[in-house]
């Protein structure tokens, strides 16, 4: 039996990215800067964690070699001693941009080559055509934000208003990217989905990756919170990727999270949602034990990046990152004969830098499963060896922008 179970850890950026400086992100680091912090003390938070990082499994896989490849120094806290278990390396991004189709399509073995559109960071950002296209359309009695913001600060900024006047929050990021915020009872989740559908439909000729649902709840400033609804209307990879020819194959891709939303719903055989990432674990698992011979298990566990990435919180990646690290062995438990697991990223998002954005890094490349022998794999020109790592692995024919490390 051969199956493959591939895990994005959302933002677990390793620095040491070449042309990082060409996305104004030359320094950054994600899990290098998270474990200084916890080695002096500044990740401490009472009652959620405190000390050095501890991720001893992913360290045993070869975490502390990659990044020590990656950057030229190892994450402090990172030093299992003697040679790792797994196969271990990292990833550099030739995709344009930094974002999450862009890293994810990669990893299938399709870099994007292209410019996404951007919205500037002006006030307003959205042009005032495109708008008024939107309200015309979609009527609605106007918007609000129309600016770079973050998902939950504009929330509580306008949420009031929103629910006064009942118009949607629009805001946007350096992602290319339109996020529609939008109260569930007041406004309606259908209603929300179905102005991000004439929105997708809109944004075409601005190249623009993603529309975003971004549902919430509430009553008011002090107790509105995201749900777990939130909906990617995203563009089709510019190919088939490694998912098109997995299914075309006859076998099965099991897309956990927001895997799905990410490829268009296209070349996902079965989708498995969950809120956080332990139950976004618990799916996986789900998906591990009813896949078969041939089949992909490919699962995104986001709060890595919307929770404590994107937020800047550095106790929070830190104690998430040892929470996952924590029930890593089961996963590893339940691989079978033939099995090949890989752990990865899609960018980065170090939560010590500037703003509230991505940032460009190498990503971790580890690997394991029954009888794979430890070694390195160096650091790979593209995300699309990954892909073509697993292709190979489950003899699905190649694509054309990597190669395998088997």
């Amino acid at each position: 039996m051969a199956r493959a179970i591939l895990c994005v850890l959302d933002s677990f950026g390793i620095g040491g990215a070449a042309d990082a400086s060409s996305f104004g992100d030359a320094g950054s680091d994600t899990l290098g800067h998270i474990a200084e912090a916890c080695a002096t003390g500044k990740a401490d938070r009472v009652g959620l964690r405190s000390g050095p990082l501890h991720v001893p499994n992913m360290d045993r896989l070869g975490l502390g070699r990659a990044s020590l490849l990656s950057n030229g120094k190892a994450a402090p806290g990172l030093d299992f001693d003697g040679e790792p278990e797994g196969i271990w390396g990292c990833a550099a991004e030739t995709s344009h941009g930094k974002d999450t189709p862009s890293g994810h399509w990669e990893i299938a073995g399709v870099p994007v080559l292209f410019d996404w559109g951007y919205f500037p960071e002006t006030i307003p950002t959205f042009p005032d055509d495109l708008i008024g296209a939107v309200v015309q359309a979609a009527s609605i009695p106007g918007i609000l934000g129309n600016k770079h913001a973050s998902g939950t600060v504009i929330i509580e900024e306008l949420g009031e208003e929103h629910l006064r006047t009942g118009k949607p929050i629009f805001y946007t990021s350096a992602d290319s990217v339109v996020q529609i915020a939008a109260h569930e009872g007041h406004f309606g989740l259908e209603r929300l989905y179905a102005l991000c559908e004439t929105v997708r439909e809109l944004v075409g000729p601005y190249n623009i990756g993603r529309v975003i649902a971004r549902p919430f709840d509430g009553t008011g400033a002090a107790d509105f919170a995201r749900t777990s609804n939130r909906r990617d209307y995203s563009v089709l990879p510019p190919e088939p990727t490694l998912l098109d020819r997995i299914t075309a194959n006859g076998k099965s891709v099991f897309g956990v999270g927001k895997i799905s939303d990410i490829f268009a719903h296209q070349g996902v055989t079965k989708v498995l949602k969950g809120v956080g990432n332990d139950e976004l674990f618990d799916k996986t698992m789900e998906a591990i034990e009813i896949a078969g011979d041939g089949d992909l298990v490919f699962a995104n566990f986001i709060d890595f990046d919307s929770l404590f990435g994107h937020r800047r919180d550095v106790p929070g990646y830190a104690a998430a990152l040892e929470r996952f690290d924590e029930r890593l062995p089961d996963m590893i438990s339940a691989l079978k004969e033939g099995d090949l697991l890989i752990l990865t990223a899609d960018h980065g998002c170090d939560p010590t830098w500037k703003g509230t954005d991505h940032t460009r890094e190498h990503v971790p490349v580890l690997a394991t499963g029954p009888g794979l022998a430890g070694h390195s794999v160096g650091i790979r020109k593209t995300f699309a060896d990954i892909g073509e790592t697993i292709a190979h692995h489950l003899g699905v024919a190649p694509g054309s922008h990597g190669v395998s490390f088997l």
